[in-house]
């Protein structure tokens, strides 16, 4: 996606691609769903706090480490084999994100160094910052070329932009984007897909649309699949507008099926099952 150009709201654009619009409106009323439940009236924390669990699993099994959810609740030591250490950084995003929101608008480029910082856990010399020339890659699920570190460096320039400045498109298709060019870009050395699902969390609590982080997309994306996922992500790459719109449509199926999500989780509460 170019981010340069005259069109000083490039993402404004998007907002009227073929289908974009039906899927802005069947978010927000899924997204409203949730809010409007009477549970969240009394215990909201909690929900927020099972939408982050959820939404680090579905994270993960996104990035390989496909564990049940007890799994997860069970365990202590996720500095194991790879995959407990895939879940840990998992965790350890979803309960940074939300301290990072004051500084995301003023400096998205910080909040990614940072996110990764706490997804490798702060080893090595190449964590907490965009990769260099010859450093490889270790994101073996993604599959795309891989973008040289000029691209890399002004597409985010390009992206930290407008966030900054900000844009009259829906969230859907800011967190989208946001998403859909860290996945695409590959900036880190590592924990790629990991950071892309905990920004597109970012703006979505960010926005507005999601102010209490309890419709966790990272749950829909791994309920609609790895294939889906990378099929979408391919769509994307394409930079057509037909792609466009099927990556923006894909994310947002996904925040539809984590708010049902925590609609389910409001009514085991109320019923005293969970």
């Amino acid at each position: 996606m170019s981010t340069t150009g005259a069109n000083a709201d490039p993402l404004a654009a998007l907002g009227s691609l073929p289908g974009v619009a039906d899927s802005v409106e069947s978010v927000r009323k899924a997204v409203d769903r949730v809010y409007g439940h009477r549970i969240m009236r009394r215990r909201s924390a909690e929900i927020t706090s099972e939408a982050a669990l959820r939404g680090a699993r579905g994270s993960a099994a996104l990035s390989g480490a496909d564990w049940a959810l007890e799994e997860v609740r069970r365990r202590t030591d996720f500095g194991g084999d790879a995959e407990a250490r895939v879940m840990g950084a998992a965790l350890r995003l979803s309960a940074e994100a939300g301290q990072l929101l004051s500084i995301w608008r003023q400096s998205p480029l910080r909040v990614l160094a940072r996110l990764h910082l706490v997804a490798a856990a702060g080893k090595g010399d190449e964590v907490g910052r965009p990769r260099q020339a010859g450093e490889p890659v270790d994101e073996p699920l993604i599959e795309l070329p891989l973008p040289d570190v000029a691209e890399v460096s002004g597409r985010l320039e390009g992206l930290a932009d407008l966030i900054i400045t900000g844009t009259s498109a829906p969230a859907l298709v800011t967190a989208a984007v946001v998403h859909g060019e860290l996945l695409a870009l590959r900036p880190f050395v590592s924990h790629n897909g990991l950071v892309a699902r905990a920004a597109e969390r970012l703006v979505l609590i960010g926005s507005g649309l999601d102010p209490k982080a309890i419709c966790p997309a990272e749950v829909g994306h791994a309920e609609l699949g790895r294939a889906s996922y990378l099929a979408a992500l391919d769509a994307y790459v394409s930079g057509t507008p037909e792609g466009m719109a099927a990556w923006i449509a894909h994310c947002g199926r996904a925040i539809e099926l984590g708010a049902r999500e925590s609609v389910a989780v409001c009514e085991a509460l109320q019923r005293g099952a969970a």
